[in-house]
């Protein structure tokens, strides 16, 4: 069994864990070519040929603020297709919820004063706090979120088959994404 965090992108994070946590896989996936959609198919091939059966699977879900929309929107469903088309089952993590798994809230400073991080301050912040709770760094911020993404899975399959003690921000990652609001119908 194994522990597989996604984060779709340009460049794909993926990291697959063993089930004692220690790093598999730890890749960026790009696909072939520099144009779509020979690029787009050639990336979600790639993503699929390192999932395997039985894999506890974590993607991120999609990015609200992105410039690349069409491209990020084909990914996305694109690599959830294919997993769907082979059974394989995945959990969907809100962007915002990977961060929150390793305490990054957005913010920094005191209340009074506090900054909203942004771009790299905000993808160093969470690179820092992945280091300090799991003394992982990669220079890829893709694969520092596939991490955290493939640590939430661990999170859930231990959910699942022991006791385990997390810290408040991690619980209520795990228990929002089990036990999911129900979506209100639109009027």
């Amino acid at each position: 069994m194994r522990f597989v965090g996604i984060d779709p992108s340009t460049k794909t994070g993926f990291v697959a864990l063993a089930e004692d946590g220690q790093v598999l896989r730890a890749k960026e996936l790009t696909g072939i070519s520099d144009e779509d959609p020979k690029r787009m198919v050639t990336l979600i091939q790639e993503v699929i040929v390192h999932v395997q059966p039985g894999d506890i699977i974590c993607i991120e879900g999609f990015p609200f603020d992105t410039q690349r929309a069409m491209f990020a929107g084909g990914l996305h469903h694109g690599i959830r297709n294919e997993l769907f088309k082979r059974k394989i089952p995945y959990h969907e993590v809100a962007p915002n919820a990977v961060k929150k798994f390793v305490n990054v809230t957005g913010w920094t400073g005191v209340v009074g004063s506090k900054k909203r991080l942004t771009g790299k301050a905000k993808k160093e912040a969470v690179k820092t706090a992945v280091l300090e709770h799991y003394n992982f760094e990669n220079k890829s911020d893709n694969i520092v979120d596939a991490y955290i993404l493939a640590k939430i899975a661990q999170a859930i399959w231990l959910q699942a088959t022991t006791i385990q003690f997390l810290p408040k921000y991690q619980d209520e990652v795990i228990k929002r994404i089990l036990q999911p609001e129900p979506k209100k119908n639109a009027k």
